[in-house]
């Protein structure tokens, strides 16, 4: 009889530990993007920095980044205490306005409340800068993402990967060219960064974050 109790209390305390956490209820409050390219073949690649980051929000969040919806992967969090809907396009890079708009358009969002993370040639590795609004910079991503809204106002945090070691490499190959094991060190400490910086803007301390991290 005694076993029987034990047991019992054995399974419960088992089930306490390893229950899935209650899915989130309430609107989605902010809408936060890492750009990339899906499929094995981009994984770790310079191009993919802005999927590194999320995932590792995402991580902090205590979530993964699996659900199939808008053209892309994402997930419910609580980021900063905040409501917010993890999102990583589907479509290639050149295409991500389109996952992104379906997502914007679902909630109800502006654009000062979808924050997009992506690589910046222009920024060495180790660090990364937050803007609030501005043009494309020559930046695929970015500029499908503006053209299908019609707005520039979006927050981003743009994350370095170095310029090419040499003027005379092709573009496309530095950027789907893989980070080396020093560099991965160094950005794994700029994403807890981004991470950071997250929590602090969506609670509406932009400037707080820009002072921080830029």
């Amino acid at each position: 009889r005694n076993c029987a109790v034990g047991n019992r209390k054995g399974v419960f305390m088992f089930q306490k530990l390893f229950r899935r956490p209650a899915p989130l209820t309430g609107p989605v409050e902010y809408l936060i993007v890492g750009l990339g390219n899906p499929g094995s073949k981009y994984e770790g690649t310079r191009h993919n920095t802005g999927f590194m980051a999320i995932d590792r929000i995402a991580e902090k969040a205590g979530v993964e980044i699996d659900r199939l919806k808008f053209k892309g992967l994402c997930a419910r969090a609580q980021v900063g205490g905040k409501s917010v809907l993890l999102l990583k396009p589907s479509t290639f890079m050149n295409l991500s306005g389109q996952s992104v708009q379906e997502a914007m358009n679902f909630y109800k969002l502006p654009a000062e409340k979808v924050f997009i993370l992506f690589d910046d040639i222009s920024l060495p590795v180790g660090r990364m800068r937050i803007r609030m609004k501005g043009s494309d910079g020559g930046y695929n991503g970015m500029k499908n993402i503006i053209y299908l809204s019609g707005k520039d106002t979006f927050p981003r945090i743009k994350l370095g990967i170095g310029a090419k070691p040499n003027p005379s490499w092709d573009l496309a190959d530095w950027v789907l060219s893989h980070f080396t094991e020093q560099e991965m060190k160094q950005l794994s400490e700029v994403f807890d960064h981004a991470a950071e910086a997250v929590e602090w803007m969506v609670n509406g301390k932009n400037a707080e974050a820009m002072n921080r991290f830029n």
